[in-house]
């Protein structure tokens, strides 16, 4: 089956990367500015017919990278694309999927509204915010995980007495699973959230002393939640504190706080692109361009997509 890979502006190294993982070139698409400002696309190559993947994660400028999605897609639709898949390794508004209190919006649903109107057919994320976020599309998602490219990762590190510690409740599955393929320990931190972006550590549940802590969570934003679970498992005995996620935001001042912290090495996949002053000598990117690349392939030929977790 013939299939097409076309880039946005967020994506465009990731892109690449999956189009020689598939041995196919990228397909051409002028996407720029009109003096304005307002977002230019043109899809050079022609698509009539095609299965098109678009790869674009919707991060920083979240809102630029997601207009550039939909008018892609919008593009695509037009020019009679007979299917598109966005590949969207980080979605963005992901982390507004409830009513958390009142007067607030469900960013997430709206969002997958907006996918499905832009002409959108199937959806090819990684590591959502909340799984049920799945739910709020009208059309398929294929939700994938980075957790084999990480487990690759600190398997090959030679780690001793491991304890995987998730840095709050609601990260505790992704952390037990982990654990379970790691054969290691879970830990578990008891947070509170005074105000977004804002967290106050409470209690560890678990034992970390002598042990080798990876701290996993789905995303890095402002590294403030991170440095403070790291201080507070070395204060309990910790001899090693590393750290994983699969979205490294790395917003406002996270670089400095993760340099300054007791975090030996913080590794993220490159679902997003990182800007050249984002690297610091304890940031590790590691691609999940391998796994994209085969999920596309069993999209075009209607095979599992599950089957790459077993």
């Amino acid at each position: 089956m013939r299939y097409r890979i076309i880039s946005g502006n967020a994506s465009i190294d990731l892109a690449k990367q999956i189009a020689r993982e598939l041995d196919v070139e990228l397909s051409e698409a002028k996407v720029g500015r009109f003096s304005d400002g307002e977002i230019q696309v043109k899809i050079v190559d022609n698509v009539r017919g095609e299965y098109c993947f678009v790869i674009q994660s919707t991060s920083t400028p979240v809102n630029e990278n997601l207009m550039e999605l939909l008018i892609i897609a919008d593009a695509l639709k037009r020019a009679s694309a007979k299917k598109i898949t966005a590949v969207v390794p980080y979605y963005g508004y992901g982390r507004q999927d409830r009513k958390s209190e009142p007067r607030v919006p469900i960013t997430a649903r709206l969002v997958a509204n907006l996918f499905a109107t832009a002409g959108i057919t199937r959806v090819l994320t990684m590591d959502l915010h909340a799984g049920q976020i799945q739910g709020f599309f009208d059309i398929p998602v294929d939700h994938l995980y980075s957790r084999p490219v990480l487990l690759n990762y600190f398997e090959n590190e030679k780690l001793n007495d491991v304890v995987i510690v998730s840095p709050d409740a609601g990260g505790v599955e992704r952390a037990r699973s982990f654990a379970k393929y790691f054969n290691a320990e879970l830990a578990i931190v008891d947070k509170r959230r005074p105000r977004p972006n804002e967290a106050s550590i409470m209690n560890i549940i678990g034992e970390v002393k002598n042990k080798t802590c990876i701290i996993l969570d789905d995303l890095i934003d402002t590294a403030g939640t991170l440095t403070k679970v790291a201080e507070a498992v070395k204060s309990k005995g910790a001899v090693k504190v590393l750290a994983a996620a699969t979205h490294g935001v790395f917003s406002g001042d996270a670089k400095r706080k993760i340099q300054n912290s007791c975090i030996e090495k913080v590794v993220v996949t490159d679902s997003i692109l990182l800007s050249q002053d984002a690297f610091t000598k304890k940031i590790k990117v590691i691609s999940i361009a391998p796994i994209l690349a085969e999920a596309i392939i069993r999209i075009s030929n209607n095979e599992s997509i599950s089957a790459l977790f077993d």
